[in-house]
């Protein structure tokens, strides 16, 4: 098949592959889809899971058996802490959150087997070192303003106890200092000791979300905040505090 290629498309099948790890008949089938775009090529790659089928489910079910509970058939947290050791990274790592996303999984803290090989196929790797080998793209995919929205969402079902609607206030303090430590959201502290002093309670979805718009509308020093805009009364609340304790200049 490749003897009737040209030079820049052999090179192209040939890139393809070390970078996927798919076998050449499925380059082949990925790059005649796009028209020899790489980028293209790639976007097919990992959207379609039939294409996709290249990567070796018997690895993945290994990986699967070497992380989950004997017992059940689920990782859970001593299983994610060993994940994380041969991953070397620190179960708070943030990386941890942006996996779990691509896994799609329900609750913080446990994979199903489904969520498990399902998320490592759409990643298109079936080893630790090439999911290593992928943890730098996925710190990147918080700097991408979508993609930080659907996770900074996804964290709010992801984090919160099962059967409950909205997120303890301590798990929810938590999720913001993880997540806008990457985003340098400066009031973080003080959100989160607003909440502390004023709130005392439960996070609710609307609140959360809320809360992003606010962070990504409003400069840090407040000065394009209209207090006649439609805010939640928490968030009102929160800059009245920022200002009656000299952390933002007076608005009046």
């Amino acid at each position: 098949m490749m003897s009737k290629l040209g030079r820049g498309q052999k090179d192209k099948v040939q890139q393809f592959m070390a970078i996927t790890g798919a076998s050449e008949k499925v380059a082949l089938q990925a790059l005649k889809a796009s028209e020899w775009h790489l980028e293209g090529a790639f976007d097919i790659f990992y959207s379609q899971p039939q294409i996709r089928a290249f990567t070796d489910t018997r690895h993945l079910e290994e990986l699967f058996k070497r992380y989950k509970d004997p017992d059940v058939d689920m990782v859970f947290v001593e299983g994610i802490s060993l994940l994380c050791n041969d991953l070397q990274v620190d179960p708070q790592d943030i990386v941890m959150l942006v996996l779990s996303w691509h896994m799609k999984a329900a609750t913080m803290c446990e994979f199903s087997r489904q969520e498990f090989i399902g998320g490592l196929q759409s990643l298109g790797v079936d080893s630790i070192p090439k999911l290593r080998e992928k943890l730098p793209s996925l710190r990147n995919e918080l700097r991408d303003e979508h993609k930080f929205h659907e996770i900074y969402n996804f964290a709010f079902s992801w984090a919160r106890e099962k059967g409950q609607k909205s997120l303890a206030l301590d798990t929810a303090l938590g999720m913001w200092r993880l997540l806008f430590s990457e985003k340098h959201w400066p009031l973080v502290e003080h959100w989160c000791q607003f909440l502390q002093v004023r709130h005392n309670k439960a996070i609710s979805r609307d609140t959360w979300s809320q809360l992003l718009e606010f962070v990504k509308n409003i400069d840090p020093q407040l000065s394009n905040y209209d207090e006649e805009g439609a805010w939640p009364y928490l968030i009102d609340e929160f800059v009245e505090y920022l200002t009656e304790n000299g952390i933002v200049p007076s608005r009046k």
